[in-house]
């Protein structure tokens, strides 16, 4: 059976030749900068289509991807080469008004009016005040990638916007970086904000990971150096290190921070982080800790560990059952400060037969251990057997879509984990298992035929995440539902917000609308779900003929949280944009 799929990816490959000439001039198959970072430097081959990726490879993120495409000179021959169109009316407006079952209105984020992409968000709610809230994006106004963080003091309503004080941070080896990927942003039980991202040069090869902090009362309004100095708030050096690399064979990516906010709990204030650290031949999920306000980090550890019945293959490690073949790591805290995360990954023997994997350090261990972290469980399975770009649609010749989008489809990094009141864990995560012949498994993304039925499933545990229960599909066939982010409330209400093509023509024509479902009973084997239209109206899709720089890229992730009041907020990539234009902004709605 894998032979053939093997030739059939080798043959796609070689029509791939044939086909990315509709994306790009000839002129683009040779860089005009190369990454000095060599993971950097296979992953935008990656995703040109130079090289085609072993089995077990995960992919780096798109935030990070989309600098080295800007530095090799490839947008900007797309660009040229297909054209789009311009500003059609002068106005920058904030919200979306009209329709929508949801009754929530969709308040523009960033608050730049230009034609810039923001995408890729996280959403920070303060424990201290429902109303206080900090989101973050990749945000290129001022160059391709930054990242740009927000704030809102009356419940998101209205929003302030800033570029974060990252970018005088000195790399090591001594350079400066110059791009930042993968925003992150929490609050710990005082109200105190953190917001982080991965910094990297592109013509060196190192990469850091790094976080900055707002004190409480400030609300993320302001981010300064988390080193305890006089005048600390004044400043905004130096900057908290979780990692620091001048090495070309390792690059830190797809990195968030979470805090300990039950005042309560025995580590409350604690901030964790946790990201993928890809090296030459695997990439396992890191960790480190911060037990003075994000001052200091603990020396990263590896925590995605091994287990010989599901991580079988392909190895990278010394152990050849190590679960190190990774992405998309989603740490959370419990209110007694067990840390969990859930994360995908690739040690499996079949082609997109991936799973969803699941560890924690309890509040009596020191974390900071390597020896302290459960051995992984099983959450369930992850399928991605996506058709492959490259297509007119603006799908990478390197990554795998949902026709007629082009957009690559992140299942490895739309992976969220959240824990109630009572104990009881959830994950959520989108794949392929119910896609369709008609939709190409695993073939040409050109020629696949919609619907493609991608669906949303999550799964519980009610015993700590030592073993979880059947998966539970969430979204009806047979459209496209995909890149899900879920939050539950202390009462047990999952919450999973999600991109849909069920509205309208969507699935014929690629446009999106978001999604809120509600479960109700979800710990159990009878849950009920509950629907509501969260966008007023849908989002066209984003192609090279409207839209060439952007195309192909409608972020990794969304966000979802849940507030004290147990409201559902959300925040996602739009392409309705400004001035008439198909573009990237950050919006965000709240449940009444």
């Amino acid at each position: 059976m894998r032979a053939p799929v093997r030739s059939l990816l080798t043959a796609l490959t070689l029509a791939g030749i044939a086909v990315i000439a509709i994306l790009l001039p000839a002129s683009a198959s040779s860089d005009s900068t190369t990454p000095g970072n060599n993971v950097l430097a296979r992953g935008l081959a990656i995703e040109l289509g130079k090289v085609t990726p072993k089995k077990w490879e995960q992919r780096l993120s798109s935030g990070a991807i989309y600098p080295a495409l800007q530095a090799s000179g490839v947008l900007e021959e797309r660009a040229n080469a297909v054209g789009g169109g311009g500003p059609n009316s002068p106005s920058c407006a904030s919200k979306f008004t009209g329709g929508g079952q949801g009754a929530a209105k969709n308040v523009r984020v960033n608050q730049d009016c230009s034609l810039r992409r923001q995408a890729e968000e996280v959403l920070a709610i303060n424990p201290t005040n429902p109303d206080n809230l900090v989101a973050g994006q990749n945000d290129s106004v001022i160059g391709f990638n930054h990242c740009g963080y927000d704030f809102s003091f009356d419940g998101g309503k209205t929003w302030g916007s800033q570029v974060p004080p990252f970018y005088q941070f000195q790399l090591a080896g001594g350079h400066t970086a110059d791009a930042c990927s993968d925003p992150t942003a929490t609050f710990d039980s005082k109200g105190n904000a953190y917001v982080g991202g991965v910094l990297f040069d592109v013509a060196s090869a190192a990469s850091a990971f790094v976080v900055a902090k707002s004190n409480a009362g400030i609300g993320g309004a302001f981010y300064h150096t988390p080193a305890p100095l006089s005048f600390q708030i004044y400043r905004t050096a130096p900057l908290g290190v979780v990692a620091n690399d001048n090495d070309p064979n390792i690059f830190h990516d797809k990195e968030f921070i979470v805090a300990d906010a039950t005042a309560s709990s025995p580590k409350a204030d604690n901030v964790y982080a946790t990201w993928t650290r890809f090296s030459a031949t695997n990439s396992p999920i890191y960790f480190s800790q911060s037990t003075d306000g994000g001052a200091t980090w603990s020396p990263g550890i590896e925590i995605s560990g091994a287990n010989g019945v599901v991580c079988t293959v392909f190895s990278g490690s010394a152990n050849p059952n190590a679960c190190d073949q990774d992405q998309g790591s989603h740490p959370i805290v419990g209110a007694d400060g067990t840390i969990y995360v859930a994360f995908g990954n690739g040690n499996t023997p079949n082609l997109g037969g991936n799973q969803v994997l699941f560890v924690k350090c309890l509040a009596s261990a020191n974390c900071a251990s390597a020896a302290s972290w459960s051995a992984p469980v099983k959450v369930g399975d992850l399928i991605g057997i996506h058709p492959f770009g490259p297509s007119s649609a603006g799908c990478p010749a390197g990554r795998q879509c949902l026709p007629p989008n082009g957009y690559r489809v992140p299942e490895f990094t739309s992976i969220s984990a959240s824990v109630d009141g009572s104990g009881k864990l959830y994950v959520s995560w989108a794949d392929a298992r119910n896609l369709g012949s008609n939709c190409n498994p695993l073939g040409s993304a050109q020629t696949a035929t919609p619907p493609c039925d991608n669906d949303v499933f999550y799964a519980y545990s009610t015993n700590g995440g030592g073993s979880w229960s059947t998966t539970t599909t969430i979204t009806p066939a047979p459209s496209a539902q995909w890149q899900p982010w879920s939050a539950v409330t202390t009462g047990g209400k999952l919450y999973v917000a999600y991109y849909d093509r069920s509205y309208g023509n969507c699935e014929s024509t690629g446009c999106n609308d978001i999604t809120l479902a509600t479960v109700t009973n979800a710990a159990s084997a009878s849950p009920s779900v509950a629907y509501s239209r969260i966008t007023t109206s849908s989002m066209p899709n984003l192609t090279p003929a409207n839209n060439p720089i952007q195309a192909g890229f409608l972020g990794d992730y969304m966000w979802l949280a849940v507030d004290s009041k147990g409201r559902a907020n959300m925040v996602w990539g739009d392409t309705r944009g400004q001035y008439g234009s198909v573009e990237e902004d950050i919006y965000f709605a709240r449940t009444p």
